[in-house]
């Protein structure tokens, strides 16, 4: 069974750092580019970042650049996301993805991506 699992989440004040990992089982994802998206209440499911296969290259979505940072080790078959100066404004479930295809370049179109976790909460009190 392919699984994608998010840990790291929690409550964390304004200002604050969070790191998630997503880990995979089942099957290797070292091929595939790994996103993550979130999904707070009120708004649509919003594309954060994602690293392509090798690690060399990621993107992030302007509301998070230069804050959260995204990387993989593909040993242990998982891939992180690290968010510091957090917002109260990035409080959402944040889910991670692998994308359907072997060696794509990175997307944020949420229908790339084949495998999905189960997502975790984090939530920035003010």
């Amino acid at each position: 069974q392919v699984q994608l699992v998010e840990s790291g989440g929690g409550l964390v004040q304004s200002g604050g750092s969070l790191r998630l990992s997503c880990a995979a089982s089942g099957r290797s994802f070292n091929s595939n580019t790994m996103g993550w998206f979130r999904h707070a209440p009120g708004k649509g499911r919003e594309f954060v970042g994602g690293i392509n296969w090798s690690g060399r290259s990621t993107y992030y979505a302007d509301s998070v650049k230069g804050r959260f940072t995204i990387s993989r080790d593909n040993a242990k078959n998982t891939v992180y996301l690290q968010m510091n100066s957090l917002k109260p404004e990035d409080t959402a479930v944040y889910y991670c993805a692998a994308d359907r295809e072997p060696y794509n370049s990175i997307t944020p179109r949420h229908s790339d991506y084949e495998y999905w976790g189960q997502g975790t909460q984090v939530t920035v009190s003010s």
